[in-house]
This record gives structure tokens, sequence and C-alpha cells, in this order.
């Protein structure tokens, strides 16, 4: 009976491991078999629990993001122990990925903390330094058992800072000497973008991709309009699209729907309890659109 017991608990064990998922585990079938994953970018337990329900429901994996604004707040080990939590108890992948860590500092944290993938952002600096940097990053979350993903070129900010695009030859030299696992790339898209406006440039995509292997990653995904990301899912290198503005613009509109319905209401958990199933849905379609296969 004991060896029974302890042959199920090894089978559960296994379960749990397929599930949580390190970055590399998630975007190297996508970049074979041809589509992308979304990286849903987290504020807080209410939209991340919404953006795993949102995966099991269409059966494909997800990558749970904590950026700068969500460890503003909430401190990385924390964050760490909610996502594993939702993770392991989850019926397909989910990776717990650092966004935006602009330190070794940062990454190491997030490693300690339990995250499966970590993105260090050296965009802003030198290629050389960024390339070095990133290597360090890359050899540290490799020796852990965890991805990295780096980022060369610069993604700009709606109404903030200016993009700076990424060099096909750079990216090409990035991609030999980093060691990352995913490359974000500055091809067109910014964050914090509210519209749906903001075509690639398919072209810079098409140079990049000729001379890289890498799976390329899209930051300010909310702002690449929805055919525009079927068609690099499916036909592109491009493996993963980081999507927060417009689920924040959900959950923000879930939210104060909810507040509105009931003036006399004052329970935080009933209020939030009442952003699950829009921020679901929503999550559900920008899933769906990168056209993973259902997972088995």
């Amino acid at each position: 009976l004991s060896n029974r017991n302890h042959s199920r608990h090894q089978r559960h064990d296994r379960e749990i491991q397929m599930t949580l998922a390190t970055l590399a585990e998630v975007l190297q079938p996508a970049l074979k078999q041809g589509y992308a994953v979304g990286g849903l970018v987290t504020l807080g337990w209410e939209d991340m629990r919404a953006y795993v329900a949102a995966a099991e429901a269409e059966n494909c994996p997800v990558i749970l993001q904590a950026g700068p604004s969500c460890r503003s707040h909430t401190p990385l080990p924390v964050l760490g122990k909610m996502f594993r939590h939702l993770a392991e108890a989850a019926s397909v992948p989910v990776v717990a990925h650092l966004d935006h860590g602009y330190t070794f500092e940062d990454c190491r944290l997030a490693l300690e903390s339990g995250f499966t993938s970590v993105m260090f952002d050296g965009s802003r600096k030198p290629l050389q330094q960024n390339i070095d940097e990133t290597a360090a990053i890359a050899e540290m979350a490799h020796a852990a058992g965890i991805s990295c993903e780096g980022e060369i070129g610069f993604v700009g900010y709606s109404g903030g800072e200016s993009s700076n695009g990424t060099d096909p030859e750079e990216a090409a030299k990035f991609a030999r000497e980093s060691g990352a696992d995913a490359i974000a790339i500055s091809v067109g898209n910014v964050h914090l973008q509210q519209d749906k406006e903001g075509g690639l440039d398919l072209e810079r995509i098409a140079q990049i991709e000729a001379l890289t292997s890498a799976p390329l990653v899209i930051h300010g995904g909310s702002g690449v309009p929805v055919e525009q990301r079927r068609h690099l899912a499916a036909k592109t290198s491009i493996c993963k699209f980081n999507i927060g503005t417009e689920l924040r613009m959900a959950f923000g509109s879930a939210l104060r729907a909810a507040v509105e319905a009931d003036p006399a209401r004052f329970d935080r958990v009933q209020i939030l309890s009442d952003t699950l199933d829009p921020v679901q849905r929503a999550a559900q379609e920008v899933l769906r659109a990168f056209g993973a296969p259902p997972q088995r």
C-alpha cells in the first residue's frame, strides 16, 4: 500500500513539474509548430487568477508576468508564491516570468523567489554592455534550470520615451553571444498603447529572422492589430506577445461596473470577484488569436 501511495505521489509531482514551465519549454514548441504564447502582464491576484482560468478554458500555455508596476506594490517573493500556486494547480503549462528586470539583483531575487523565467532589460545600455550583462544573467538562470529573455533595440512608451528600432546585425550578434532563450525586439511596437493601430514593420522582422534562430518577443503587444498578431504568430519566429494595457483596460472597465452596480456595496471581495469573468473572457480572446494547438 505504501509503495502504491509513493508512486501516486511521484506521479503527482511529475504532473506539477509539467504545468510549472520555463519560458524555453513553452516557446520552443511554438517556434517549431508556428504559434505564439501570451505573456500576460499581472497586477494582482484577481487578474493572474483570471489569466490561468482563460488558458485552461482555451487549453493553451500562458506566461504570467510580473513587471515593474506589479513589483512596486507586491514583493517578488510573494509574487513567486502566487504564480507557483496557480501554476501547480493548473491543467496547462504556466510560466512564472519576471518582466523588465533592470539589474542582476532583480533577476537573482526572482530566481530565489521561485520564478521559472527572467527577462533582463539592458536595452537602454550600449550593445556590448547589454550583451555581457544579459549573458551573465542567462548563465545564472541556466545554472538554476530556468530561462532568460533579453532585449535588443529599445521599445518605447506611448506618450513617453521614443523607440530605437532593432538593428538586424546587432540582433544577430546579441543572439550569438548573450545566451538568451528569447529575444525581445523593437519593430514598431510601443508599450502602453491603448488602440490597436500600431502595425509592425514586417520587413525589419524578416531581416531579423534571416539572421537569428531564437524565438522573438513583441513587447507592447496590445497596440498590434489582432489580425497581424495571428499572422505573425503563425508565419514568423515571433513566439511571444506581451499583453498588458488591453487587459488592464478590461479589468478597469469590469471594476468600474462592479462598483457602480450597487453604491451600497463596500466589500472588496464581492466587488473584485465580479471582475473574474469579464477579465477571463478578454484574456481568452487574446490567447485564442495566438493559434496554440490544444495541450495534451
